[in-house]
């Protein structure tokens, strides 16, 4: 099995051979894609996304349609600051409480940070559905991020403070190009994915893969929780 680098140099080096990477690149990031917006409309359109009320999505640019199509919905939106590196790095967007052109500006990752209010993570409304980016995943629900690890560590958060749960959905938006046949390696810290969402359409995954049930202080190192004040604040330094 290759391991996670190989597999994200991979993909990244493949989007930008086919041409379906966009601005600013693959490499290094969760990679905007050709047909993130057709992923997103498709996705809104699944009975899971329409039933949510609360939606957590993530800051990368492939998931910016998402985020205007749930302000458009009317639910609200919670948001974390890139790399959890504020003390209290959650936000909380209410669509029915913005303007039209707030919820323009509050799709952009800046916009957010500027409009969202900030929360502690024991302030925040429990949590129906969760979208993040991805680098690759594969049918069995295996998830393969950029490797920073900050998804695993804000659903372990959320997880310890009773805002998700099994039942939350977990769902990601990608090109078919990051939906790998082969297997992808899963540590127990690492998420999986209940949904995949591209231009053409909506796979609900039937994943064997456990979900973590909370922060795996083991798999940190000091250094780690020294850069996230979050977990400092925690106790665990």
């Amino acid at each position: 099995m290759r391991s996670k680098d190989q597999i994200r140099s991979l993909v990244w080096r493949e989007m930008e051979d086919r041409g379906v990477a966009r601005f600013p690149g693959a490499e290094g990031r969760i990679p905007n894609f050709a047909g993130s917006k057709q992923a997103a409309e498709l996705l809104a359109g699944h009975r899971l996304w329409k039933k949510a009320r609360v939606i957590r999505v993530n800051p990368d640019s492939p998931q910016a349609h998402a985020r205007s199509l749930a302000f458009e919905d009317g639910k609200t939106v919670v948001i974390s600051v890139p790399r959890l590196r504020d003390p209290h790095p959650f936000r909380l967007i209410e669509a029915k409480q913005l303007t039209p052109k707030q919820r323009r500006e509050a799709a952009t990752i800046k916009g957010a940070l500027k409009i969202g209010k900030v929360v502690a993570e024991e302030e925040l409304p429990e949590i129906d559905f969760i979208l993040c980016g991805s680098v690759a995943v594969n049918l069995d629900g295996a998830r393969v991020g950029k490797g920073g690890g900050y998804l695993d560590l804000e659903y372990g958060l959320l997880t310890e403070a009773g805002k998700i749960d099994e039942h939350t959905v977990v769902a990601t938006s990608v090109h078919p190009v990051q939906v790998r046949r082969q297997e992808l390696p899963m540590v127990a810290h690492d998420l999986p994915v209940d949904l995949i969402s591209t231009p053409q359409a909506v796979v609900d995954v039937s994943t064997t893969y456990p979900r973590p049930r909370g922060i795996l202080w083991d798999h940190l190192q000091p250094p780690q929780i020294r850069e996230i004040p979050i977990l400092e604040r925690m106790g665990y330094a």
